[in-house]
């Protein structure tokens, strides 16, 4: 396992976050406890340092599991929760990204995962009704509390999240480091705003659904029953949908790896911001999707995958590429910018 810097900041992170939304089985398919504790062994036997779970992940039973496991090694572990989900269903202000959420959904996860600060805590969606200015500002007060050591947000426009960090700029606040949001070969749309504007605030940028709902996991590709009418199936596939999954399995047989590792591989290429969420319901699962740390795909195997998907960024990503050579010239198309160097196609 390998590691880089979360953000701006001088934390180190692994290059694979481990995902605890499947840890417990309340509310549907889950893993038990016995489970995740193999799980969780593994990814920190592998080198894994960063678990991600939130307030609401199996209504708190994933808190609670993770709190189990972190007793005698805490502070051997980067913790990321989330709050914003309601707490209460009948109570309006249970639930929301305010500052009375936000403190009372913190001391909630504090006592769930058994400690007094949390490592980063997470927006876990934008909510429309809270200024992003009262967020930032209570974000601040608990990170200088010393309850939370930095700050991230998930599911958010760009504009918020741009908004966001310069107001943590210009009035002193501590900046949003990280971002989480999904992607995958067939889920592109981060590329056309939410990376670029990543990449150039220095986030992290945590990605969830790298399989795709399963899509991408080899599942359909493999000789067994036709994903059409296979109960395994979690929605009808297009013909994007089986055109990427073919691409996908193609270039894994001739690696002779899964095709959920090259999957993975895929989104860990594209950025080195990107770290994918692997969640997993049992350790073999676990298993196969930290091997893709050892694919390396080559420049012709990641452009075949990207083209499978048939993405386009749309305007103005597409008009400026368009209009470029003519509006900069053919020697500014050879001007490599800071944000650049690190992109892959």
């Amino acid at each position: 396992m390998r590691y880089r810097l979360l953000g701006s900041s001088g934390l180190r992170v692994a290059e694979l976050f481990l995902g605890a939304m499947t840890f417990g089985e309340q509310g549907g398919i889950g893993a038990p406890p016995a489970e995740c504790r193999k799980m969780f062994n593994t990814y920190a036997e592998a080198g894994g340092n960063v678990v991600d779970t939130a307030i609401n992940y199996r209504t708190g039973e994933s808190e609670t599991i993770l709190g189990e496991l972190l007793a005698g090694r805490r502070d051997e572990f980067v913790l990321a929760t989330k709050y914003t989900a309601s707490r209460n269903p009948a109570d309006p202000n249970a639930a929301g990204n305010h500052r009375k959420n936000l403190v009372l959904s913190l001391e909630t996860s504090l006592r769930r995962l058994q400690t007094d600060y949390i490592d980063l805590y997470w927006v876990h969606i934008w909510d429309r009704h809270t200024p992003i200015e009262e967020t930032m500002r209570a974000l601040d007060d608990v990170t200088r509390a010393g309850k939370v050591l930095y700050v991230g947000i998930s599911d958010a426009p760009a504009w918020i999240v741009s908004r966001a960090n310069t107001l943590a700029e210009w009035r002193g606040w501590n900046p949003l480091v990280a971002l989480q949001v999904p992607y995958n070969l067939l889920n592109r749309d981060i590329e056309r705003e939410l990376l670029p504007m990543a990449e150039a605030y220095r986030m992290s940028v945590a990605t969830w659904g790298p399989l795709a709902g399963g899509v991408l996991s080899g599942k359909y590709t493999r000789s067994g029953p036709d994903p059409a009418t296979s109960r395994m199936s979690a929605r009808s596939l297009t013909e994007r949908d089986r055109a990427a999954a073919t691409a996908l399995q193609e270039i894994a047989d001739e690696l002779e790896v899964t095709a959920s590792q090259v999957a993975i591989a895929w989104t860990m290429r594209r950025s080195p911001a990107i770290h994918p969420i692997i969640g997993a319901r049992t350790v073999e699962q676990l298993i196969d999707n930290l091997g893709a740390i050892e694919v390396e795909l080559s420049d012709e195997a990641a452009a075949r995958l990207t083209a499978a998907t048939g993405f386009e960024p749309g305007f103005p990503t597409d008009f400026i590429s368009e209009v470029s050579p003519w509006v900069f010239g053919e020697a500014g198309l050879r001007v490599e910018g800071r944000n650049e160097a690190g992109r892959r196609s």
